[in-house]
């Protein structure tokens, strides 16, 4: 799971519980998102990397630059 690219799908920021999509399994699936920088905003529709897995449904992630 870490390493892997997903995208927004609800912003991930303090005090908000995100949401990204991210592919696993040839399909897409939906994990709770929390940003992996304090304080970090990332609005919908950001593609984001994967920095840390929670197993089963929670990710912290960052901005993906491509």
């Amino acid at each position: 799971m870490v390493g892997r690219q997903g995208r927004v799908t609800g912003t991930v920021g303090p005090g908000l519980v995100g949401e990204v999509l991210v592919p696993v399994r040839g399909g897409a699936e939906a994990f709770l998102a929390y940003p992996v920088e304090p304080g970090e905003r990332i609005e919908v529709g950001t593609l984001v990397v994967v920095v840390e897995y929670q197993p089963p449904r929670t990710v912290y992630v960052a901005r993906a630059y491509a």
